[in-house]
């Protein structure tokens, strides 16, 4: 007979285990439908969710919901836990977990202190018995603080990754585009392109625009090609100027295969990029990026639930000790993520997983075009994300990204942000933008004119740069 059942009136509810307790306590989606694992009905969802409540935070160190002998994700997760850590929650449940992440004992301090000893199914578990304004009010406690040439996470501050993509990788392109970011106080999380082409010449090529643009504006700032972490490896050799190393991540070993990575080659990348001492306030030299649904797209998710797949993406960042991570929440498509509702939903969970597990997590608030969304839905995420303490957002000229072919979020919702919750950019920076003349002693971007002063002073140092 199952642990796993109850009964709601008259039914009685049994799961298979704990994987399916998981999968039919999670909000809908179309992802977890696609892969057979969504619940059947409302109450069936409901009476997952109070065997959930019930289940103890130690029976997830006990069964894993991917095998340990198959998976170095699953090894990696359990061998890493923190027993000492976990102990002030230990004789928790899931439902008093969450309850007590509500409470005022929760603190700030308290949850980083926590951070070792949480796994990433924990975390998603917790948010599966949460409301959207339970993930903002916990999310918003942790405090997560990360630096390179800059400083990212701390309270008050609110940070952009400037994306100058282009459709060929042209460099006048690519530096208009920086141009324009910058003039509106965007690019201190970091200024990263999505090369067109994956060559290496293209990589080196980009690199050195922007470390050249980076070095006539003596700015602190960093700045990452987002090709694969083979080709930044080969760039690395070649003596390129790589300030942080970039991949893509999942939570389970077989789709991280399927990028073509594991554990070891990230490692490698990781000691590579801090043997390189580029950073000027701190070394966290790595940038991941993951999504709800590349598990399942890539056949790999083990009958395991999208949202929990990728809390254990999570496992994988904070391995290396990343400067910034960030979900692309609605990139993969309606297969996985169908509408406005589930997008906002998931950019929330997301946000609150890796947050709680210790990470710097930024979120592109995004969408495909043949999503049944819009830039209302994104409007809302995005203000949402902001109560919640999001780290940084995008940064994409007009929030349409002609390279990728996907909506995301413009300098000028970055502007938005900062005006309606007052907060600023990351301090190395903003005292930048303050000196170029782009931001005003409260670290306020104005109005800018056509003359303006800062724009010439930037394009004065773009000489021969592109």
């Amino acid at each position: 007979m199952t642990r796993y059942a109850t009964a709601l009136g008259d039914t009685r509810f049994a799961f298979a285990d704990l994987k399916d307790v998981l999968a039919k306590a999670s909000p809908a989606r179309s992802g977890d439908a696609l892969a057979g694992i969504i619940a059947e009905s409302a109450e069936q969802r409901v009476a997952a969710r109070y065997v959930l409540a019930d289940v103890p935070l130690k029976n997830f160190l006990n069964e894993a919901i991917v095998p340990y002998e198959d998976d170095e994700v699953t090894r990696l997760i359990i061998d890493s836990h923190d027993a000492a850590a976990f102990a002030p929650v230990a004789a928790m449940t899931v439902g008093q977990f969450r309850d007590w992440l509500l409470s005022d004992a929760a603190t700030t301090e308290v949850l980083a202190a926590l951070v070792a000893g949480l796994t990433p199914e924990m975390v998603a578990a917790a948010s599966k018995l949460m409301r959207n304004q339970d993930l903002i009010a916990v999310a918003r406690k942790c405090r997560v603080v990360t630096a390179f040439r800059n400083t990212i996470g701390l309270a008050g501050r609110f940070s952009v990754r400037l994306q100058p993509n282009h459709p060929t990788d042209d460099p006048k392109g690519v530096a208009a585009s920086i141009l324009d970011g910058l003039l509106l106080g965007c690019g201190d999380a970091v200024i990263g392109i999505n090369p067109a082409s994956d060559s290496i010449p293209q990589t080196l090529a980009l690199l050195h625009l922007m470390d050249d643009l980076r070095e006539r504006w003596a700015m602190p700032a960093q700045s990452c090609v987002l090709t694969h972490v083979t080709n930044t490896l080969a760039a690395m050799e070649r003596g390129a100027p790589v300030d942080l190393v970039f991949q893509s991540v999942a939570g389970t070993e077989a789709a991280n295969r399927s990028f073509g990575i594991d554990l070891a080659v990230l490692a490698e990348a990781h000691d590579a990029a801090r043997s390189l001492g580029r950073g000027t306030v701190g070394d966290n030299v790595m940038y991941f990026e993951t999504g709800q649904g590349s598990a399942l797209s890539a056949d790999a998710h083990h009958g395991v639930d999208q949202q929990t797949l990728e809390a254990r993406a999570y496992a994988v960042a904070r391995r290396f000790d990343p400067l910034l991570v960030n979900t692309v929440v609605g990139f993969i498509g309606p297969e996985y993520l169908y509408d406005g509702k589930e997008i906002i939903r998931a950019g929330l969970e997301d946000h609150f997983c890796g947050k709680l597990l210790g990470l710097p997590m930024g979120v592109d608030v995004c969408y495909t075009n043949h999503a049944e969304a819009d830039q209302d839905d994104m409007d809302t995420l995005l203000t949402l994300l902001a109560a919640a303490g999001v780290t940084y957002i995008m940064g994409v000229p007009g929030a349409d990204d002609i390279m990728l072919n996907y909506q995301s979020t413009s300098f000028h919702d970055a502007l938005y942000i900062r005006r309606l919750f007052g907060l600023r950019p990351a301090p190395e920076f903003e005292a930048w933008l303050q000196r170029m003349g782009v931001a005003d002693k409260a670290g306020q971007v104005p109005e800018i004119p056509p003359n303006n002063k800062a724009a010439q002073r930037l394009l004065s140092g773009m000489a021969g740069s592109a």
